[in-house]
């Protein structure tokens, strides 16, 4: 296998990998009180109440609110639905670099900057909706573990361009030999 078919396949999967986590946490923000109460049982089975109250505590807490905005005002649960969409339209717009790394590059950085992004919301919006602290450190560490495949995928898409530019000279490549153009930046 040529290097550069090596780079590609390691790229498509890591960006699977990224994919698929994109899709389950978008696809887990549908059933929230659901989920909630099945969380709130499970804890309770393994004895977490006894080992870690502060954790109990706030499950119970967020399911009671969600109980309540369910059965009292539902449509508050509307914006969970999008939050959920915006995570499946996102896992989408990785076809791109999955398709062609190198010309939609620009999407692992965007990806990257959002996952960025995710500390000052976090950190901003934590406090004010009353989030614990140790709770803003668990949504803090989404965009810590999201930027790590994509970094590592941006680096080989750096590889595999480098490739690329070092092979693709002559009339036989490019786009009129019947490949698709990778722009070599």
């Amino acid at each position: 296998m040529s290097d550069r078919a090596a780079l590609l396949r390691g790229i498509r999967a890591w960006l699977a990998v990224f994919v698929v986590c994109l899709v389950l946490s978008g696809a887990t923000a549908f059933p929230l009180v659901h989920e909630l109460r099945w969380t709130e049982d499970l804890l309770r089975a393994l004895s977490v109440p006894e080992h870690l109250p502060a954790l109990m505590e706030w499950i119970t807490r967020v399911r009671e609110g969600l109980d309540t905005v369910d059965a009292e005002y539902p449509f508050v649960l509307y914006g969970t639905d999008w939050l959920a969409f915006a995570h499946l339209v996102i896992a989408v717009a990785f076809y791109g670099p999955y398709r062609d790394p190198v010309r939609n590059i620009w999407v692992i950085e965007f990806g990257m900057i959002a996952c960025a992004g995710i500390i000052p919301l976090a950190l901003i919006c934590g406090p004010i909706r009353g989030i614990p602290f140790w709770w803003t450190v668990i949504d803090m560490s989404f965009g810590v573990f999201g930027v790590i495949p994509l970094y590592v995928v941006r680096q080989r898409i750096k590889r595999l361009e480098a490739i690329i530019s070092g092979t693709a000279s002559g009339p036989a490549s490019g786009p009129t030999s019947g490949q698709p153009a990778l722009s070599a930046r």
